[in-house]
């Protein structure tokens, strides 16, 4: 596992992606992405939000069918929330939210976008 200042040095030079990779889910992600969970031992990151495409708050909120921001924010405690947003600037309430006991992620919070079925990084978007 990279440590926190070697993951957003990894993660920078993602701004494009070249290839994207299927999650078992259906959700495809970037290289960049593909990047934040090899460095930073997360798969069950993607697998997490790759999990809540298919339900129904998604499929029922047409605001989240075609752009999703999700954040994951990590407590002193290692505990986490996980996080969906409409894209919507005025809305501050996430539509999806997911405790987590316990995580060894290095960063503080990670913020990811899932545009029409693509889970990326915000500089890939």
């Amino acid at each position: 596992m990279l440590t926190a200042s070697e993951l957003l040095a990894d993660l920078d030079h993602y701004y494009c992606t070249t290839q994207h990779y299927k999650h078992p889910f259906g959700l495809l992600y970037t290289d960049g992405v593909k990047a934040l969970a090899m460095g930073g031992e997360c798969y069950w990151l993607i697998d997490a939000i790759a999990s809540y495409q298919p339900g129904k708050v998604i499929r029922a909120n047409s605001r989240l069918l075609e752009f999703q921001r999700w954040m994951l924010t990590v407590n002193p405690d290692k505990s986490a929330l996980l996080a969906c947003y409409e894209n919507n600037a005025n809305t501050c309430i996430p539509a999806i939210t997911q405790k987590i006991d316990w995580t060894n992620f290095v960063l503080p919070e990670i913020e990811l976008y899932v545009e029409n079925g693509v889970l990326l990084l915000p500089s890939e978007h």
